[in-house]
């Protein structure tokens, strides 16, 4: 066994990175992959509503299990929850936990009550089962508004990943990743793209794992990676076999950055934390694209499933992505280890840094220098301090760069314009967010940081790729369908034909491509922190009403109408105004540290169930004909068919 262990490590190592092997693999693999998510696409072409909405309703419970893993596992599971957990170190779980447990919730709760009521979409059943055609315009609009917002961090990640591994601009990677996605959701639709993302499920968790074991043999002798996070450094590694944590807390403490063990830092305390794993938890739930996932399979027993071997498949990048993070901490700040006033001339060369060669011309990390010609990488522990960001990062920037040059100059201004005290560089770096490396781009690079073979590093860039594009796909259905059943064929025009709301969905979808790619090349956040807005505005708006509505019979149309707007107009004013508008962020008088905007949907989601009920008792009860429909919808399986409502006005 160890004797294979050896092995395989050995043939995952490459001293150097070779930029043009990386290209040279990374084109295969994605070329590759790209080939056959469109070769399925086109076999799985549908000519139907049914198909193009719910895949016909006939994907087996373990396909749909592979599906929703890809679909659930984003650009922000992916690329972003490590890089996350990496930076923030034990806080960064608060991700880990919220999209995690949301997913039982879901699975648990509403996934078999919305697979029974048995039509495509979200609004579908807020606008039948509260009776209203504003509650379904409400639902369209907040659908549209969350899968705009998730998306946006779909489409960064596929020009993260672009930029890097193909040596493209960011801009001209979101557009190769809008025509792919835009070709097989529009052809094939939930059909396609279910079977689209049993494929890219496969390609996405094979890319997290093979470089995550390459590692964990590589530090500890370990092939389990979950091991490995808490096992000794091999003697080559660290001659005091010291624990991987422990090594990692010590250099951490030397850098004065904090242990990396901490359970909260900065502005993650207790309290932000339980509102931000409960917002990821209830937008978890209330989510349209991880929702329609339930209304593709046969049966209310297929759903649930369906939800059993999704949350297996998820499990097994969830479960390792903190030791991904930890790891890739390990390689980013262990080579400066002792290298902390170096000089250019003693650093440039050194072997270690070539990954950050690499990832330098994309921007998405820069190393600044501020006039000494020494590299500088330190922070503070005090987590009061303004200094707390982590990985400032300033060197010897490449000065026959246009780019460096101007940046210097820009410092210079800054400097004279008394905005800084002395020559200290780190806020203006914050200011133009090069505060050290983007933290979308830490999972990325850690096979390149640890030496790994380029064809690990290039299938790396598959995985991720395979990760956003399969979100991204989900989205553009949800986006479809509010528009052209929801809209179109529910509200505005349903004497239409299949063949027109089918031509409305696809028109829909690639005009849906063309917002999400200007939002991905102009994203208001880094990839997980905009999900986490989305998770947000889905707990705020979709989870009470869908909960109210499957639970209570008493609540009717308007408390949930005002409740659904109340809880949404909150959350969006809130984290509008605080990422774009500098608004200052809020205790509310009841919290001792302000509320982080991520977490904001847990109030928002609050406010909403508080509206809603309060409201209740001074409105009628709803119909006999909605009564019924709840009591059937609640029925154990086999005790009775959904009663559907059509066209309900």
């Amino acid at each position: 066994m160890n004797h294979l262990l050896q092995t395989f490590l050995a043939q995952t190592q490459a001293p150097v990175e070779t930029a043009s092997n990386v290209k040279l693999y990374t084109y295969i693999f994605v070329g590759l992959s790209f080939a056959l998510y469109l070769a399925i696409a086109w076999v799985s072409r549908v000519r139907t509503t049914k198909g193009f909405y719910v895949a016909g309703q006939g994907v087996p419970a373990l396909a749909n299990g592979m599906a929703t893993g890809a679909d659930w596992m984003s650009a922000a599971s992916f690329i972003g929850m490590a890089g996350l957990i990496s930076t923030m170190g034990y806080a960064g779980g608060v991700y880990l936990m919220g999209w995690t447990g949301g997913y039982v919730l879901l699975a648990l709760l509403l996934a078999p009550y919305l697979r029974k009521f048995g039509h495509f979409t979200v609004p579908d059943f807020i606008g039948d089962r509260y009776n209203s055609n504003t509650a379904r315009l409400i639902a369209i609009i907040c659908a549209i508004f969350i899968s705009f917002t998730y998306i946006a961090g779909q489409m960064r990640g596929v020009g993260v990943v672009f930029s890097r591994f193909l040596e493209v601009d960011i801009t001209v990677g979101v557009i190769i990743g809008m025509l792919i996605v835009c070709f097989y959701a529009t052809l094939g639709g939930m059909k396609g793209i279910t079977y689209t993302q049993v494929a890219q499920y496969w390609v996405l968790i094979f890319a997290f794992l093979v470089p995550a074991i390459a590692i964990s043999i590589k530090l500890t002798g370990s092939s389990i990676p979950q091991v490995a996070f808490g096992s000794q450094l091999l003697e080559s590694i660290d001659p005091h076999r010291s624990y991987m944590l422990e090594k990692l807390n010590t250099i951490q403490q030397e850098f004065n950055f904090g242990s990396y063990t901490d359970t909260f830092v900065g502005k993650w305390d207790k309290t932000n934390v339980f509102l931000v794993a409960f917002a990821l938890m209830a937008g978890t739930a209330g989510l349209p694209h991880v929702i329609v996932r339930f209304y593709t399979v046969r049966t209310v027993k297929a759903a649930r499933w369906s939800a059993f071997w999704a949350l297996f498949f998820i499990s097994l990048l969830y479960l390792t992505a903190p030791a991904v993070g930890a790891f890739a901490k390990y390689f980013m700040v262990s080579p400066v280890h002792g290298l902390n006033g170096k000089t250019t001339e003693q650093i440039r060369n050194n072997k270690e840094y070539q990954w950050f060669r690499s990832w330098e011309k994309t921007s998405l990390i820069l190393w600044f220098d501020d006039g000494d010609n020494k590299l500088e990488y330190y922070g503070s522990a005090d987590p009061k301090s303004p200094k707390v960001n982590e990985n400032e990062i300033f060197n010897f920037g490449k000065l026959d760069d246009p780019t460096r040059k101007k940046l210097k100059n820009e410092h210079a201004l800054w400097l004279s314009s008394g905005k800084t005290k002395g020559k200290d560089a780190r806020p203006f770096l914050r200011s133009k967010k090069l505060s050290g490396p983007d933290k979308d781009i830490i999972v990325l690079a850690t096979p390149g940081m640890a030496n790994l073979a380029d064809w690990i590093i290039a299938i790396v860039a598959a995985g991720g790729l395979a990760a956003a594009l399969s979100t991204a796909s989900g989205l553009l259905l949800v986006i479809s369908s509010s528009v052209a059943h929801d809209l179109y064929y529910r509200m505005i025009n349903p004497q239409a034909t299949e063949k027109k709301r089918l031509q409305v969905g696809r028109i829909t979808i690639v005009c849906a491509v063309c917002v999400a790619g200007y939002f991905g090349i102009k994203p208001p956040g880094f990839v997980g922190e905009v999900v986490a807005f989305a998770f947000s505005l889905a707990a705020a708006s979709f989870f009470p009403a869908i909960v109210l509505g499957i639970f209570s019979k008493r609540v009717s149309t308007i408390p949930a109408i005002a409740g659904m707007l109340s809880g949404v107009a909150f959350t969006g004013f809130y984290i509008i105004g605080c990422q774009f508008f500098d608004m200052p962020r809020s205790n509310f008088g009841i919290f001792e540290q302000v509320i982080n905007p991520q977490g904001i949907g847990t109030l928002g989601m609050a406010l909403n169930f508080i509206v809603t009920l309060s409201l209740t008792p001074f409105f009628p009860k709803p119909s006999q004909e909605i009564i019924d429909m709840i009591d059937a919808v609640r029925e154990p399986e086999g005790a009775g068919d959904a009663v559907i409502i059509e066209n309900v006005h």
